[in-house]
Parts: C-alpha cells; structure tokens; sequence
C-alpha cells in the first residue's frame, strides 16, 4: 500500500473531528434540553425530536471517531465503515432539507388553525393570554388576525403605544374597555397590526436559519466523506516495485577469470 499524502490526511482528520465536535455540542444540547423540559406537561410533545437528536449526534460522534482512527493506522475497514454511514446520513439530510421547505406552507395553516381555535381572545386561558400578551407587548401588535377587532370589548394594556413604539398605531375605539378610567379627551393610541402576521414571519425565520446549519452541516459531511474515499482509493494501490537490478557483465566473467573456492572432494 503507498503512503497517504500527509496533508490528505490532515485535511480528512481535521473535517472529522469538526464533526465529532458539532456532534458532541449537539448531544450536550439534547441532554441539557431533556432534563430541563422533563418535568414539564408537554415532554410528550418533543419527545420524538428528542431522540431523533440522541439517534443523529451519537451515530455521527461514533463514525467520527471510527474515521480518524482509520486515518491515522491507515485502516481500511474503518474508513469503509465511516464512508458507507456518513453516505447514509448525507442522503437522510437532503431529504428532510427538501421536507422541511416542503411542509413549510403546511405548517404555517396549522399554526393559523390552532391559534384561531383560541378565538375570541377574550374567553381564552389564562396561561395563553398570559404569554399572548407579552408578545403583542413585544412585537407591538395588538389581536391575532384582524387586529383590535379580535380582542372586542376588553382590549388589554398590551395593545397600548408607547412613546418607543416604532410600529403603526391608531386610535383605540371609544367604547372599549381602555376609556372606562379615561378621563380626558385625548385618544389612546393601540397597535395597528395584528400578531398572526409577525408570528409567520419569526417560524419562517426560524425555519430558515434551521435549514441553513443543516445545509453547511451536510456539506461539510460531504467534504469528509470526499476525502475518505480519496484516502481509500490512495490506500488500493499497488507499490510499484520499479526495475530491478541492473545486471552488468564483466570482461574477467567473460573470459573465465575466476577461482575454485573449494577443493573438489577426491574421488573413493
């Protein structure tokens, strides 16, 4: 077998074990995520995300470190090995990229469907109202699809302008719950917008970015797997013995100018 370039070597090792780090973040970051949602009602929601991630981070943590060994001893089996799984995982990830985008419109009417079953805002749950309104506070809007509409009478605080509000505003109505200890004349100004909108736009960030680590986390798997073969195809070739000794032919040899080392034994 001939000796692998050894900056071949280093570029395959150095890729590896950048994905033997990411997969140990990403392992820490499952375990981290599971303990602190374990006593939480809605564990079962994210369960199944959960050991997806425990699937991916220690299948890839284990073909990282059985590719580096077989870097540094030259092992074939176990670049074989690191190849063959790491093709596996490449394929897997272009699909769910693809998926992802895919049901992105999808998911989008769910997450319209399931916030519409909370109208009217005003009969929904304490603990909804409660996060729904510091994001109205948050994101400055005010209702969930037609705006102030939504709320009807009791329109809450959240809704109301401040002097830091940079998103539109107008007049709140006159016979909502806002001017019942409103004294003087002067409007109260409440966000324009509603939330449903923002809500989209933040999942479809989020999306976003989500494909985007995936997409560079792929291609760096690719880049492995690439030098991996390289390595392999390095490693199945044959040393060439070269030519073999010249043989060179003496006048003395020609003319039979040599000695007798031994005595032929006498004959009995």
């Amino acid at each position: 077998m001939t000796r692998v370039n050894v900056w071949l070597k280093r570029s395959y090792i150095i890729a590896t074990t950048l994905i033997g780090i990411i997969s140990t973040l990403l392992l820490a970051l499952t375990l981290f995520s599971h303990g602190y949602l374990h006593e939480e009602e809605e564990i079962e929601k994210v369960l199944i995300g959960l050991h997806f991630l425990y699937g991916i981070s220690i299948a890839t943590l284990v073909l990282a470190i059985t590719g580096v060994f077989g870097a540094c001893k030259e092992k074939k089996w176990a670049l074989i090995v690191y190849a063959v799984g790491m093709i596996l995982g490449c394929l897997f990830m272009f699909v769910s990229e693809i998926n992802g985008l895919a049901v992105q419109p999808k998911m989008i009417r769910d997450m319209k469907q399931q916030y519409l079953d909370f109208m009217p805002l005003s009969n929904a749950s304490e603990d909804f109202l409660r996060s729904f309104n510091q994001a109205q506070a948050g994101i400055q809007c005010c209702g969930l699809e037609q705006g102030y509409v939504d709320w009807g009478y009791d329109i809450p605080q959240s809704c109301v302008c401040t002097e830091e509000s940079t998103h539109p505003c107008v007049a709140a109505p006159r016979n909502s719950s806002l001017y019942e200890n409103h004294t003087d004349d002067v409007p109260i100004r409440i966000f324009q917008e509603p939330c449903f909108r923002y809500f989209t736009e933040y999942v479809v960030y989020l999306l976003g970015i989500t494909i985007g680590v995936m997409v560079g986390v792929t291609l760096l798997w690719v880049l492995s797997v690439v030098l991996c073969i390289i390595i392999l195809c390095r490693l199945n070739r044959k040393v060439s013995s070269g030519p073999g000794p010249t043989v060179v032919y003496s006048q003395e040899a020609k003319a039979g100018n040599y000695s007798i080392l031994t005595e032929p034994a006498e004959l009995t």
